[in-house]
């Protein structure tokens, strides 16, 4: 029988002073939780990350997740797959690391897998058929999300897929109200209190930088990607797959 997940109540009382985020020992024990009540449609958009892995992986090639966490979306891969294809999972959180090792260590799946501890920005992406950047690129500085990007496309196979998810910014205010008032939402009827959700929110702010889904789109086209599609929305969290030249 597998252990209850531990509640997220990092930011349950009052701090005074709120640092920035950072995937910390306490984050990562908390983590499938925090992330399972703060992101609407996250255990959809993990579970259709395999199917979009199965339509696209070729053949002895490699996927990488890049920014892997605890391993959810490497495990939804390794289940579709073929045993022949290799995951190669990144993540600069040593803890997250550790915790992925265990999960994948625990798991049937027959694709070899291999876990790295290091920036995104430092790994050389070879021989892919299939990326996933899921919920990562939004922590990498804006001046250097083009150049992940780049180095995404230019090692990937023809016809390869990208799947991107992030938080999206909106150019329309009220847009951007009504999207961000429906997440709070989410966040208060999954339990979380105002004071948790404020507390959070300063913590965050200079660290998760969203750009808006036209902002993804010229990037992704400017890195080289022959076309990208929206293929999930759940009010300000949304995933993009991009197709390499075939």
């Amino acid at each position: 029988m597998s252990k209850p997940t531990p509640r997220d109540n990092l930011y349950s009382t009052p701090q005074d002073m709120i640092v920035d985020f950072a995937f910390d020992d306490a984050v990562v024990k908390v983590f499938p939780d925090m992330i399972r009540r703060s992101v609407p449609g996250y255990e959809t958009i993990i579970t259709l990350t395999g199917l979009l892995a199965e339509q696209y992986a070729q053949p002895r090639s490699r996927c990488y997740d890049l920014g892997c966490s605890l391993g959810a979306t490497t495990l939804s891969m390794r289940q579709r797959i073929a045993p022949d294809c290799r995951i190669i999972a990144v993540d600069n959180s040593q803890a997250m690391i550790d915790s992925c090792r265990q999960h994948i260590m625990a798991d049937a799946g027959k694709a070899q897998v291999e876990l790295c501890c290091a920036n995104i920005q430092d790994i050389a992406i070879e021989d892919a058929s299939v990326v996933v950047l899921n919920f990562t690129l939004q922590f990498i500085d804006p001046d250097e999300r083009l150049q992940v990007l780049e180095k995404i496309h230019q090692g990937m196979r023809p016809g390869g897929a990208l799947v991107l998810s992030e938080k999206l910014g909106f150019e329309d205010d009220a847009e951007q109200a009504l999207q961000e008032s429906m997440q709070l939402a989410f966040k208060r009827a999954n339990g979380y209190s105002d004071l948790e959700i404020s507390q959070k929110r300063s913590a965050l702010e200079k660290v998760l930088v969203p750009d808006t889904l036209q902002q993804h789109q010229q990037r992704l086209a400017q890195a080289g990607f022959a076309s990208s599609h929206l293929w999930f929305q759940a009010f300000n969290f949304a995933s993009i797959v991009a197709i390499s030249q075939a």
